[in-house]
């Protein structure tokens, strides 16, 4: 089963298009990478795909009408932050209100879809807590919990591992690749390639506003790309539990950051 279908899609600030004719689907039991450097596209077609940006072409998901959208993904945006001081457990349980009539309380059903999400990111201690008096990594891993609560067949995640700790890291990819073994799919942009290439089943490429790859991590994944996408010299070294990217150098040091697009 197919969770999201791009076609042509196209985002654009200004006159610029920041994410150019991108296509691509994601299906049931994927976990699928999306790479390339700041500026690249990754955060606009995420968001375009999710109809949070206005779009040129197709998305099925933002041809949704937002409830029902809300039921099939989830999402989990790059800045985050808890802005009331509620209970941990308050937070996670936001995940289920599209399921929720105005003014319904959870049902049996909805406190075992949160008591699930924070087990899973192993938040079972910190329910009371309350969330603002926790550290940054520690909130971020209760807003990942509150996206899990939510239980839909498709999680979208920019950046997810972004400040938390390297056992945070693994713990939390950890998960997601659970969830593309449960039938679910995910889609989640990284900036750690080694951990995409260990995590992901497949990995797609941005490069100024337009997916250049996609494919298998051992396909896509090479020093060729490395030089050609990221303006890097690297080794791809292959070890038992998958592709560690080791860089060794900028290929052009006079490089400057691109700024035409988001992610």
């Amino acid at each position: 089963m197919t969770f999201l279908t791009l076609d042509s899609l196209t985002v654009r600030r200004g006159a610029c298009p920041v994410v150019d004719q991108a296509s691509l689907t994601i299906a049931e039991g994927e976990c699928v990478g999306l790479i390339g450097p700041n500026g690249a596209g990754k955060t606009s077609l995420l968001r375009g795909a999710l109809g949070l940006l206005p779009i040129e072409g197709q998305s099925s998901l933002a041809d949704l009408p937002p409830r029902h959208r809300a039921a099939q993904a989830a999402w989990l945006p790059q800045k985050r932050e808890i802005a009331w001081p509620m209970s941990v457990e308050r937070v996670v349980a936001l995940g289920r209100l599209p399921y929720l009539a105005r003014g319904a309380t959870l049902s049996a059903q909805d406190q075992s879809a949160v008591d699930a999400a924070l087990h899973r990111m192993g938040l079972d201690g910190f329910r009371q807590r309350i969330a603002t008096q926790l550290s940054g990594g520690e909130q971020a891993r209760v807003l990942i919990a509150r996206t899990l609560a939510q239980d839909t067949p498709l999680l979208l995640a920019d950046e997810p591992i972004a400040g938390l700790d390297p056992a945070a890291q693994i713990a939390t990819l950890d998960v997601f690749r659970s969830l593309a073994g449960e039938g679910r799919a995910v889609l989640t942009s990284l900036h750690d390639l080694s951990l995409a290439a260990r995590y992901c089943t497949r990995l797609i490429v941005m490069h100024q506003g337009r997916v250049v790859a996609d494919g298998p991590r051992d396909d896509i994944l090479t020093k060729e790309m490395l030089a050609d996408v990221f303006d890097l010299r690297a080794e791809v070294l292959d070890t038992a539990e998958g592709p560690i990217v080791q860089p060794l150098g900028v290929l052009h040091a006079s490089t400057a950051p691109q700024t035409g697009a988001h992610g």
